[in-house]
């Protein structure tokens, strides 16, 4: 199994057995709602970013502009919410169930989520 890599850590987990067409990884398992909520939060999010693009062109008040700045990171932040706890509860306990190989692999692409996403 080929792993990419990303700042050193190995970036292919245990649901390789997800790889797509060219080698794009997959998930292995998303559920339907969730992709659903997803699609709409970052619908919303888009449309924010406009509205951010149109504020900075206005020449908005900069506290108003960081307050919706602040509201999209948020926003982002739960849809990476979501995104990680599918990932865990699929990606990541089939591949902790599997190899030690696989299993470590898992470890160390979950730290580096969980550090990346904490900055």
């Amino acid at each position: 199994m080929a792993h990419e890599r990303m700042e050193g850590v190995a970036t292919t987990c245990g649901c390789a057995a997800g790889d797509g067409e060219g080698g794009e990884r997959r998930s292995i398992h998303v559920d339907a709602a969730i992709k659903d909520r997803n699609i709409k939060r970052l619908r919303r999010i888009e449309g924010q970013i406009r509205g951010l693009q149109r504020m900075v062109d206005d020449e908005r008040y900069c506290a108003d502009i960081m307050i919706q700045i602040a509201s999209v990171q948020e926003a982002l932040r739960a849809v990476g919410r979501e995104l990680m706890r599918n990932h865990l509860k699929h990606c990541g306990s089939a591949a902790i169930r599997g190899s030690g190989e696989q299993a470590e692999s898992m470890y160390d692409e979950i730290i580096d989520l969980m550090y990346r996403n904490v900055r």
